[in-house]
């Protein structure tokens, strides 16, 4: 067995080497066929003994359970974002005001800068301790992200242990490291030739193709997407030592980290100014999406003397490059009907390349703003990539605007169903009041089923797509009505697919009323928005009753949200509805304990803290589970913490469980504690 665990141990670190080598210094030094007999002996030993497996074998980058959501991470520092500027002057009034309030005895002349490349991808925080990854954790709003480790994790130039490389450097005891995950153009090209050449979806734009990836709740899918990772920073360190944002960098490098080589250091802040020149040159030939450059004053003693001014430090900049433009012809100007029925213009336009991408249509965002940029089919227009993603147009060029041209009027009837258009309140949008419009159909079929509302297992868009091309569904009720016989009848439909779908249909209707009125989609209630509406009116019967007035005395509930409530449920298409859920024997109610079956209360006064993927529930079952029984759930382990619910593949709750000798449970001794009480876990 010594000699097993010798060996497991040289090729993890052979195999995390020669990974380093490929994909961060792009330098490999054996043969993929080598490799691949390396990793084979790998798997083979861990199959025999898969006690020995590590965290940070190279075998464990892809493996995890599918997660039911994610679970949320406080950063321990806030990633904050940074103030743009658009030119040179911004820039030299950035340093003025930084000149202003540097400390005595320092002035600009004094500074030294660091020059990034601000790489348009996902910003992303990585914990590791003793050299192990523990966890990887998205921006979120800054304070808190979300927990993404089992996706990091497939990041092939991510290291799971530090130094990734063989050196002699020591690992710090814990260290944050912060940066950009991002897809590369060229493997962001081939992704989607390879979908075109399958038939399948291709993807819009690397930035949203990379966040999309690496917010997948199958880490599986993930490590099929060609994500990448570059560090620039670091936002805190134990047992190293680093006094500049220079060091940080080339202490990051020598660790084993990805680090963009496009940096400059300098302390001439026109150095500064020429080299952003030089990289806007260059934004097309770059091997990434890049959007500016980043600027940071290179000192972290300044850093933290000047300070952070609302989210922003007031020690970096962020200089954007302008969206890049072009002018082309609008064809026609027509209405994108939405899931709520909102109603989007946009035009169809001459193709055009704007900064190598081919475009055709572009946003007109509302037709209040139609209106008042006049533009009209036939123009000449700017048309530019906004953050060089989302085609929008600018403005008409009106030397070139033919005659005979006429203003865009708002349209009186749906595009789609001919229904009429209303708006609601103030609100510059048009929307079709139509629930059972064509085309909001399959986009509120997809929501209605999904995770957050009624949750109906085997139930996807294609499936959706294909029901309502079929005639089988007109709207979202007739999901309840669906008949073996008519399923059978379908192409892709066999005996075992039918009854599954069927089965998660029937158990779909004893959902929690929160999670039904977030699936009926009403515009600005989600699922948050949702259960706190449900806690004063508990039944859809007494919210369909509800005024404005009685909706905003909700803390949490605005004139808008309330007043979408009302128009929604004052709608006879949207009565008709509801009656049908009714028919179908869907749960229109909220069911309290004594009403469902008498569950006694014996998690009362408990908090409970959920890690890990449990063997048969989702983690909102669990949760509700537990809160069916009187308990709480919270998103953190303190010292309140009565129990930890841990499953496969936990994050740091459970180190931090233990830590506080909190008792840590698996499903079934929940189950047991919530029958038999604590004698169940003693």
């Amino acid at each position: 067995m010594a000699d097993v665990e010798i060996r497991l141990a040289e090729l993890r670190d052979q195999i995390n080497y020669h990974l380093y080598r490929y994909h961060t210094l792009d330098d490999p030094i054996i043969s993929d066929t080598e490799y691949d007999q390396l990793m084979n002996e790998l798997r083979e030993l861990e199959a025999a003994q898969p006690e020995l497996v590590t965290p940070d074998s190279p075998t464990q980058r892809v493996g995890a359970e599918p997660l039911s959501e994610f679970e949320k991470v406080t950063h321990p520092i806030p990633l904050t974002s940074l103030g743009n500027a658009f030119d040179d002057n911004d820039m030299r009034n950035w340093l003025a005001r930084v000149g202003r309030i540097l400390p005595e005895g320092v002035t600009t002349a004094d500074l030294e800068f660091v020059v990034e490349p601000k790489i348009d991808g996902l910003a992303i925080a990585l914990t590791y301790e003793n050299g192990l990854l523990v966890r990887g954790a998205t921006r979120g709003n800054g304070s808190v992200g979300e927990n993404v480790t089992a996706n990091v994790r497939t990041i092939k130039n991510i290291p799971l242990r530090i130094p990734a490389k063989s050196n002699d450097l020591t690992p710090p005891e814990r260290i944050e490291v912060r940066g950009e995950v991002y897809i590369p153009i060229a493997e962001f090209n081939k992704f989607n030739k390879a979908q075109t050449d399958k038939g399948e979806r291709i993807y819009a734009n690397p930035r949203n193709f990379a966040a999309g990836s690496l917010r997948q709740l199958d880490s599986k899918i993930t490590a099929q997407r060609p994500l990448a990772f570059f560090g620039y920073g670091i936002g805190y360190v134990e047992g190293a030592e680093v006094q500049t944002q220079h060091q940080a960098l080339d202490y990051l490098k020598a660790l084993g980290f990805p680090i963009n080589p496009d940096i400059l250091h300098t302390a001439d802040f026109n150095a500064v100014l020429d080299f952003i020149h030089t990289w806007m040159t260059r934004r097309n030939q770059l091997p990434y999406d890049a959007d500016g450059a980043v600027i940071k004053i290179n000192s972290f003693a300044l850093q933290e003397q000047l300070g952070v001014v609302g989210n922003a430090p007031r020690w970096a900049i962020a200089y954007k490059f302008p969206a890049q433009e072009a002018t082309t012809k609008v064809l026609a100007i027509k209405g994108n009907v939405g899931r709520t029925g909102q109603i989007t213009p946009y035009a169809e336009l001459e193709p055009v390349n704007i900064g190598g991408v081919t475009v055709s249509q572009a946003t007109l965002h509302n037709y209040d703003d139609l209106a008042k940029k006049d533009i009209r089919e036939g123009d000449t227009v700017v048309v530019k990539r906004a953050g060089d993603v989302i085609p929008q147009v600018v403005k008409p060029i009106l030397d070139l605007r033919p005659a005979n041209s006429q203003p865009v009027q708002p349209p009186e009837r749906c595009p789609v169903c001919n229904e009429p258009t209303s708006r609601q309140g103030e609100d510059v949008a048009l929307f079709c009041i139509n629930a059972a419009c064509p085309a909001q159909l399959i986009r509120q079929i997809e929501y209605f089923v999904s995770r957050s509302a009624m949750d109906i297992e085997g139930f996807g868009i294609k499936i959706g797509e294909q029901l309502a091309v079929e005639g089988l569904l007109t709207d979202i009720a007739d999901i309840y009505f669906l008949q073996r016989e008519s399923l059978l009848a379908l192409e892709g439909f066999a005996a075992k697919k039918v009854d599954n779908l069927l089965t998660s249909i029937e158990q779909s209707k004893q959902r929690p009323f929160h999670r039904f009125l977030t699936g009926l989609g009403i515009r600005y209630v989600g699922s948050t928005v949702a259960e706190l509406i449900t806690t004063t009116f508990p039944s859809i019967d007494s919210l369909s009753q509800a005024s404005e007035a009685d909706l905003e005395a909700i803390e949490g509930v605005g004139p808008r949200i309330a007043a979408s409530i009302v128009a929604w449920f004052s709608r006879p298409a949207n009565q008709a509805l509801i009656e049908k859920f009714r028919q179908a024997g869907v749960t229109l109610q909220v069911i309290q304990p004594a009403e469902a079956d008498s569950t006694p209360q014996s998690l009362a006064g408990l908090t409970f803290v959920i890690t890990g993927t449990l063997p048969t529930w989702s983690r909102t079952e669990a949760k509700e589970f537990i809160e069916q029984y009187g308990g709480k759930v919270t998103g953190s382990v303190s010292k309140n913490t009565n129990y930890v619910v841990m499953g496969d593949n936990p994050g740091s709750k459970a180190d931090k469980a233990q830590s506080l000798n909190i008792p840590i449970l698996d499903e079934e001794t929940l189950k047991k504690l919530a029958s038999e009480g604590k004698t169940a876990v003693t």
